[in-house]
């Protein structure tokens, strides 16, 4: 076990070494990371590339236990595991003592507020608060009392153009950026996932619900879209239902998504299906003036 206190590095091998144990603890919380360690573990990435366009990992050790974990995408936006206002300023006092600027940051709410106004005392960034989502996990799976007719199917290479439509359809519904394309699909974070469909009798597809690889023994839903003429027929929650059973019956222990808070539709409809709230998170972009560290 390494020494108490913040140990930050490039090779992905290092960090799984360190923490993989702690993220496996809480699998729900800790959806974002697993998530993401595993796409750089499936592509090979990670391991030796270094400098800024390098994937940059941390994990937190106190009373010789590891206690929190970060991961650093290239875009500099820090995602965080749950940490104490204590812990968030001691990551800002460590990453200013070494020289690094993140963008940004991405946690549960409580923790990325400590850490926005831990990293303004000490640099006088000034932290804009953007996205933000509302974590649930499964408990009992209860599908609807009268499902919509027709059923589902494993969407494959013939889907492939209406998949990359409804991405695109999904991320601009849902304020993201959207640079999914035929072109860019492979780098995005659609690609990875195995999507399903819910189709009409007569074999239409008029819902979709992808889910993430399992990983640290949870499955994370996502992205559930229907598009607008086809909603309010229950397509939603029939597709859901049955890409969440399959993550159960893959051996997944949690199943979780995100949705927005403020949509009241799409919380009901999942709470309705057995779906509770865990947290909420958000992210913080950072605005670095001066010379700043």
């Amino acid at each position: 076990m390494r020494p108490d206190g913040w140990h930050l590095t490039e090779d992905l091998d290092d960090f799984l070494a360190g923490a993989w144990d702690f993220l496996c603890s809480r699998p729900a919380v800790h959806t974002t990371p697993l998530t993401a360690v595993q796409k750089l573990r499936t592509q090979g990435a990670g391991t030796t590339a270094s400098g800024a366009g390098a994937t940059g990992f941390g994990w937190l050790v106190e009373d010789g236990e590891v206690r929190a974990a970060l991961l650093r995408p290239p875009t500099g936006r820090l995602t965080l595991t749950a940490l104490s206002p204590g812990q968030a300023d001691s990551l800002a006092t460590h990453l200013v003592g070494l020289g690094r600027r993140p963008s940004g940051v991405l946690s549960d709410d409580a923790t990325a507020t400590a850490f926005a106004g831990a990293w303004r005392r000490h640099t006088g960034a000034a932290p804009v608060r953007g996205w933000g989502a509302r974590l649930h996990r499964l408990g009992t799976l209860t599908p609807p009392p009268r499902p919509p007719a027709g059923g589902c199917r494993i969407a494959g290479e013939r889907d492939h153009e209406q998949l990359v439509r409804w991405c695109r359809e999904f991320a601009a519904d849902v304020g993201e950026a959207v640079t999914v394309d035929a072109g860019t699909w492979a780098g995005t974070r659609f690609a990875e996932k195995r999507y399903t469909f819910w189709e009409t009798p007569d074999g239409t597809p008029v819902s979709m619900a992808g889910a993430n690889p399992l990983v640290g023994g949870q499955v994370r839903i996502d992205p559930v879209y229907t598009p607008a003429p086809r909603r309010g027929h229950g397509y939603a929650a029939a597709v859901t239902v049955e890409v969440s059973r399959a993550a159960l019956a893959a051996g997944a222990t949690e199943v979780v998504l995100f949705t927005d808070p403020a949509n009241r539709t799409s919380n009901a409809l999942y709470r309705r299906i057995g779906y509770v709230p865990l947290a909420d998170f958000c992210a913080y972009d950072f605005t670095h003036a001066g010379r700043h560290p």
